[in-house]
């Protein structure tokens, strides 16, 4: 009798799901059919009689002005000089700014002139991709608002080939089996990692892991099974890309080990401006009664600007045994709102606390030309950020000539402050201890073993050229084009 009532139940609910099943791939079928009606009708044929090929680039900021803006103009320019059927095709929220104003400020900050215009597709709902609107499953939240913003670009504009160029891998899969694109992603940063598993899974306090959360094993059990659903829904979206593309090694280790696409995934460097650098002539150092350290990076949490002050002042302490060369640190960096304006002065505080204030500067939102002059002074290049997934200011540092010190992880770790030519090309170092006798050691050096140690890195920044970043992109997205 209960195998009959099973039976009764269990074949009537197979049924039905089949049924569901089916219709939900006609459904899916026709809106692919609908996309690619709506695509012939929007895009007409060129002077040629020919219908250009449209490469689109998912990039809601592109008008931020950071790396991965660069990134962004340097495949567009490099793919504008390489086909000439092709039109390039940006998706953005920036509606404060004109197409013209957004091309006129790459030029602006980054020098780089485009040969062809470009199109813009305006987005209007990029709000659903804002962390703030997202207090609790900020990282699923996120990744569904950018399923619906992909789904507006998708209306506006059904692109041939899709490039996603801000880590939003929850679109790939929309552009490709209802767009019906050939689709490729160039990753910065994974938006999970086996270190955030492994830190929520150690009930550590990083990757805002709350403390309510941390002291509760209860809680941590369940953020630890949030992480891994959203870790196996990553790999999955993420998976669907035809073409990966990665910053760096550390990249490409947590991106393979969660997409397990290996065979379609490459390392290609980001675009670094080494020449502007590199012009900045390496001498001798002229000052043997001050020495300056140098850091370059935004005013963020990450970065970890604490250990650095804290580092230099256990220096100052050491130093002050004997009598030694003049020492100061300088921070430059950009502030982009009031919180990082209030980072900025509890660091100040920090300054005066360990007594250091008068050997501390603070440079903020610089001209680059000032920037340019306080990396040729400087002595030491310093960079404290855990896990920096590259490190384009390490590999700055590096080309204007400084002896870098940068954190033994991540990007500068595995793929900038490596042996070049069997020669050493800088220093690692991970706690304030570290920091603090890396440096002494380093200004215990003569000048000229100095020198041969910034030649040494000079030499080695050239992998990370415009050039360089140009030849390993096209190699990448060719299988796009055929």
């Amino acid at each position: 009798a209960c195998f009959r009532l099973l039976c009764s139940l269990l074949i009537p609910a197979l049924l039905l799901s089949g049924i569901l099943c089916v219709c939900l791939v006609v459904l899916l079928w026709g809106i692919r059919l609908w996309i690619q009606q709506r695509k012939k009708q929007l895009t007409s044929a060129g002077r040629d009689g020919k219908r250009p090929l449209l490469v689109a680039f998912f990039h809601p900021y592109c008008n931020a002005g950071g790396g991965g803006e660069r990134v962004l103009w340097c495949a567009i320019r490099t793919l504008q000089k390489k086909y000439r059927n092709v039109t390039c095709v940006v998706y953005t929220g920036d509606r404060d700014a004109t197409g013209e104003e957004i091309v006129e400020g790459a030029f602006r900050r980054f020098n780089i002139k485009l040969t062809h215009p470009v199109k813009f597709v305006f987005l209007e709902k990029r709000y659903l991709v804002k962390a703030s609107l997202y207090p609790y499953f900020t990282l699923l939240g996120q990744s569904l608002g950018s399923v619906f913003l992909g789904w507006e670009a998708l209306l506006k504009c059904v692109p041939d080939i899709y490039i996603d160029s801000m880590g939003y891998a929850f679109t790939l899969p929309l552009f490709k089996y209802l767009g019906g694109c050939h689709v490729g992603c160039y990753v910065h940063y994974p938006t999970i990692s086996t270190d955030m598993l492994s830190v929520v899974r150690n009930q550590d306090t990083r990757f805002n892991n709350a403390a309510f959360i941390t002291n509760s094993p209860l809680f941590s059990k369940f953020k630890l099974v949030y992480y891994y659903f959203f870790a196996f829904m990553y790999g999955l979206v993420g998976s669907c890309s035809d073409v990966v593309m990665v910053n760096s090694s550390w990249t490409l280790n947590h991106i393979l080990s969660l997409w397990r696409a290996g065979a379609c995934t490459s390392v290609v460097y980001p675009p670094c401006d080494v020449q502007t650098f590199l012009d900045i002539p390496l001498e001798e150092e002229k000052s043997t009664t001050e020495h300056s350290v140098v850091s370059v990076s935004q005013f963020r949490p990450e970065k970890d600007h604490p250990l650095q002050i804290r580092a230099f002042a256990k220096l100052l302490k050491e130093k002050r045994l004997g009598q030694q060369p003049l020492l100061k640190l300088i921070l430059i960096g950009g502030c982009r709102n009031q919180q990082d304006e209030e980072r900025v002065n509890n660091l100040k505080h920090l300054c005066e606390e360990l007594g250091v204030s008068n050997n501390v500067t603070f440079r903020i939102n610089i001209p680059f030309e000032e920037l340019k002059r306080h990396l040729a002074e400087a002595t030491i290049g310093l960079h404290t950020m855990w896990n920096e997934h590259f490190g384009i200011g390490v590999v700055e540092c590096m080309a204007a000539g400084t002896v870098i010190l940068a954190h033994n992880s991540g990007g500068p770790k595995l793929d900038i402050v490596v042996p070049y030519e069997g020669h050493i090309t800088g220093f690692l170092a991970e706690n304030e201890d570290n920091y603090a006798e890396t440096m002494a050691y380093i200004l215990s050096l003569s000048p000229e073993e100095r020198l041969e140690i910034r030649e040494n890195a000079r030499r080695s920044v050239h992998r990370f050229s415009d050039q360089h970043f140009e030849e390993t992109f096209l190699l990448s997205v060719e299988p796009l084009f055929k």
